[in-house]
């Protein structure tokens, strides 16, 4: 009997653009995808859902944009309401996952490697929803 593959979908959410990561079938790496840029919610909702049956994902990770003293605000409550939104749109669990300072760990690595500004805002979204499942990957 061969052991169950499954893939994670990860997602940073932003007002313009949703980063995209997903794992190999035996959630050990996460791999960058190419962003989603937002229309609307329910044409976002639709998008999501056809990548999901496209690469046979039954997990979904959303980043949680938490306070650094570690409280949820204003931000986590719409991400909350998008991920109620995409388990009922989609029939799957939607685990969020602390995304502090995700996004700043991207720019650096991408600073670093002399990407252009130009490239880099978004390149930042698949970047963080990399590092974002890959440190949900490690956690497991």
């Amino acid at each position: 009997m061969t052991p169950a593959k499954s893939r994670i979908l990860a997602l940073d959410l932003g007002k313009k653009r949703i980063g995209l990561a997903i794992s190999d079938p035996l959630g050990i790496t996460a791999q960058g995808l190419p962003n989603l840029v937002r229309t609307n919610k329910r044409a976002d909702l639709a998008a999501l859902q056809q990548l999901i049956a496209e690469r046979e994902v039954d997990a979904i990770l959303l980043g949680n944009p938490i306070n650094m003293r570690g409280t949820e605000g204003r931000q986590s409550g719409w991400v909350q309401d998008f991920a109620a939104a995409l388990e009922k749109q989609t029939g799957l669990s939607v685990t969020l996952w602390d995304e502090r300072l995700t996004s700043v760990q991207a720019g650096r690595v991408l600073r670093e490697s002399g990407i252009s500004i130009a490239k880099r805002a978004a390149a930042v979204d698949r970047l963080s929803a990399v590092i974002l499942l890959q440190s949900y990957l490690d956690s497991l």
